[in-house]
């Protein structure tokens, strides 16, 4: 029952924000009494907690089996992208931002465990593109990746990139676009565009 719990609770908080889903209303989707919640979950909080951790390892879990069944390291960046983009759904709710506005202490742990598992998997990323002679060789494998996640962090600042006037799919393409240009070699930039002119035709 926890799992299900967890499951059904993901769903609502990724389609209609953490702020905006009740107890009650996880109860109703499943058809049980909120006392039974209660029994697994202290109080909504700790349901959060929980739910967030479920999806971070389930967008994990994702984003190894992409990196394992990748070509090159240019598509798989976009083949990341557009899961977590179907996996997050409605960004138009703005999870990330109710979550960082009514639970910042979950958001804090939520970003600090992204940047373990991110800086990890782009810096071996990053360096199969040198290897592989897609990314320059001079560049610095540790500053990059690093700079990579800022700046997937910044997008999401809706203070600086309004929902009004962006997109998160916009922006996530965008961004992608740009890091890449600024570390591709000759060899990576004609796959890049190689790959951009199929994707957009």
């Amino acid at each position: 029952m926890r799992e299900k719990i967890i499951n059904k609770s993901g769903e609502l908080f990724l389609t209609l924000g953490f702020k905006s889903v009740t107890m009650d209303d996880i109860a109703n989707e499943l058809g049980i009494s909120k006392k039974t919640i209660y029994q697994h979950f202290d109080n909504k909080t700790k349901l959060v907690e929980a739910t967030t951790l479920s999806i971070f390892n389930n967008v994990c879990d994702g984003i190894d089996c992409i990196c394992e069944a990748s070509h090159n390291p240019i598509e798989e960046l976009y083949d990341i992208k557009m899961f977590v983009m179907n996996y997050l759904k409605n960004e138009k709710t703005s999870p990330q931002f109710q979550l960082k506005k009514y639970y910042p202490k979950i958001h804090q742990q939520l970003q600090m465990k992204q940047f373990e598992k991110m800086h990890v998997s782009v810096k071996e990323s990053i360096q199969k593109g040198v290897d592989t002679h897609l990314f320059r060789e001079s560049i610095d494998v540790d500053f990059i990746s690093r700079m990579y996640f800022n700046g997937m962090s910044g997008i999401k600042d809706e203070n600086i990139f309004p929902s009004t006037l962006f997109t998160l799919e916009y922006l996530m393409e965008s961004y992608l676009e740009y890091h890449l240009r600024a570390i591709c070699s000759e060899k990576g930039l004609q796959t890049l565009d190689k790959f951009i002119n199929i994707n957009q035709s």
